[in-house]
């Protein structure tokens, strides 16, 4: 009866994978053992010939050979399919590679592979930082280098393997049959004879004004009914201008007019140009009509234009004086004079778009404002100036009260955190943030509750009013209702350090430390009448330009004892808050770099033959 079908197959699987693990067990690995005192390199130990070493790599042992083991015979393995191909030899030699090896001749602390280092410096080596360098881990078997250290031998040795490692993975690379990919591929070098060729394959700008601009973006689809962030904004139907084009320099400091205006990407942009001041009339980019005349579509496949309006004209002179002018009429470039003296005027400097939108994607308002200037033969090549801005509609611009220092006069940023690790919750008020009692002309307490002033950064404040104290009210009711007087309604915990700090970065903000100082006295009321907030500042950064910090913020609730007031007789106690601000800033000291020290090493004969 014969072998089941299938089996001899797998017999011959199972023969070949047994044959490849056999020859991975026998595989034996070169160690080299290196006496540090000696100048010239230990043999290895069964190893490959490595090859020369090139001029500031690390030098590695030479190998030697020994006896060879008696090896049992090998099963014969089951041939392999070649269509793949055998591996590529890999690129890096990695004996003859040494990745600590960081200074030029000089020894690397705990470096095995350094070739500069002697047996000295091994001898205060803790450890290798680098045991193990090896090839491209993916592969199924790879070489690895392996450095050790032998402190028991005198002097120290160091010992050097080179094996071959074992990837367990079973998704591992045997065979490859695409060379190239073991390595990068060398980018071409753009040339005289390619650049075009280079030029057309990129996507992203186009140097023919002729041609629309390559971006494959989601505008191309009929369905686009938005504007989103990065789209070119469209400007109207005709092929020869569909998007709004703001110049800027590509390849050189050349203005170059084909890069279009993006939606919601604030750009500032100077290029220069060349000009011929004798057709300086003719020259489009020098007139207010190209920057003035194109009309914005509101959405992107919308018929409704949104018109371009002229905001503002200001006129330079060839002093730098500056003239804005009271109309918004289009001026055109002018040639003047005679001879060789000519100038030409109304030549564009500055443009400067601001560009209103709704969330909703859509553009509502364009407006553009110009600079223009004279331009006389001193001053060519031009140089010109281009922005472009997006506000929202129906949003107000945050105030703040210093950018980025604080303003003296401006309230003191202040807000609560509700939890630990969350942002700061700042009331919309910026002037009710920090807040303090305010005085009132009848200086009753009771009468005040509720009026608040801020906290101006800079300006020391006092207030105060006046309580009655009867017998009728109770001394913990009256305490309680003090001490909210004083404090308000909500008692911020953290201070902004500077006056333009956002509330998401809570770790910058300055806490409040909040205190309360009392004199315990038996049979006595305690009562809260004073709060003193002290606010400690510095300057911060250059001297030229110091910015004010707030650095430390106390809160001291200061409670008094007084006696029980007894039936039919009244008591007035002083209620006031004082806010002062300290600076502590140190004398300010220009400092300077360090000299650099050098560190050289001259040769033992330097000074021969005067030493």
């Amino acid at each position: 009866m014969g072998p089941p079908p299938g089996l001899a197959p797998l017999l011959l699987v199972l023969q070949g994978c047994w044959a490849s693990m056999s020859a991975q067990d026998r595989a034996t690995s070169a160690v080299t053992t290196e006496d540090l005192s000696s100048t010239e390199p230990a043999p290895a130990i069964l190893g490959p010939s490595l090859s020369p070493r090139t001029p500031g790599a690390p030098r590695t042992p030479e190998a030697s050979r020994t006896p060879e083991v008696p090896r049992t015979p090998e099963v014969p393995r089951t041939p392999e399919p070649s269509a793949s191909g055998p591996r590529p030899t890999p690129v890096t030699d990695v004996a003859a590679l040494c990745v600590c090896d960081l200074s030029p001749a000089q020894c690397d602390v705990n470096c095995c592979c350094d070739p500069d280092c002697s047996s000295m410096d091994f001898s205060v080596f803790s450890a290798c930082s680098v045991p193990v360098v090896m090839g491209d881990s993916q592969f199924c078997t790879q070489k690895a280098a392996i450095y050790s250290l032998n402190f028991k031998a005198n002097p120290p040795e160091r010992v050097f393997k080179l094996i071959d490692q074992i990837n367990p993975s079973i998704f591992c690379i045997r065979v490859t049959n695409y060379k190239p990919a073991l390595s990068f591929i060398n980018p071409e070098v753009p040339d005289e004879n390619n650049f075009d060729r280079l030029m057309k394959t990129s996507t992203g700008f186009t140097l023919n004004a002729e041609s629309d601009v390559s971006f494959s973006t989601k505008l191309d689809a009929p369905s686009a009914t938005k504007y989103e962030y990065g789209a070119q904004l469209r400007t109207s139907n005709d092929s020869s201008a569909p998007f709004l084009r703001l110049p800027s320099p590509l390849m050189s400091s050349l203005c170059t007019d084909d890069n279009p205006a993006a939606f919601l990407v604030n750009q500032a942009v100077t290029c220069t140009r060349r000009m011929d001041l004798e057709q300086c009339e003719e020259i489009e980019a020098l007139s207010m009509a190209r920057y003035s005349s194109p009309t914005i579509l509101r959405a992107p496949n919308s018929g409704k234009k949104v018109f371009i309006t002229i905001q503002s004209i200001v006129i330079q002179s060839l002093n730098k004086t500056l003239t804005r002018l009271e109309h918004t009429d289009m001026l055109r470039p002018t040639l003047v004079g005679s001879g060789q003296e000519k100038i030409c005027i109304h030549v564009v400097f500055e443009v400067k778009y601001s560009l209103t939108y709704t969330e909703k994607g859509e553009i509502m308002k364009a407006a553009v404002s110009f600079l223009l200037g004279t331009v006389s033969s001193a001053v060519i090549p031009l140089q010109q100036k281009f922005e472009i801005h997006f506000t929202q509609q129906d949003t107000k611009p945050v105030p703040l009260s210093g950018n980025p220092g604080y303003v003296v006069g401006l309230p003191v940023a202040a807000g609560f955190q509700p939890q630990k690790g969350s942002g700061i919750i700042q009331t919309t008020n910026r002037y009710g943030q920090l807040t303090i009692l305010r005085s009132s002309a009848e200086q009753d307490c009771l009468a005040v509750e509720g009026t608040r002033i801020p906290v101006l950064f800079g300006y020391n404040m006092q207030s105060g009013c006046k309580l009655r104290l009867t017998s009728a009210l109770p001394c913990r009711l009256v305490a309680q209702k003090v001490k909210d007087l004083l404090k308000g309604q909500g008692f911020p915990d953290y201070v902004a350090p500077f006056g333009n700090s956002q509330a998401q970065d809570a770790l910058d903000w300055v806490p409040v430390h909040f205190a309360t100082l009392s004199s315990n006295v038996k049979d006595s009321c305690q009562l809260p009448v004073a709060l003193v907030i002290e606010v400690k500042w510095t300057k911060y950064g250059s001297l030229l330009n110091p910015q004010a910090r707030i650095v430390n913020v106390t809160a001291n609730l200061i409670s008094s004892s007084f006696p029980e007031t007894s039936a039919g007789n009244e008591r007035t106690v002083l209620i006031s808050t004082v806010v002062t601000f300290a600076a502590v800033s140190a004398p300010a000291e220009p400092g300077f770099r360090a000299r650099p020290a050098i560190n050289a090493r001259l040769p033992f004969n330097f000074f021969f033959p005067f030493a």
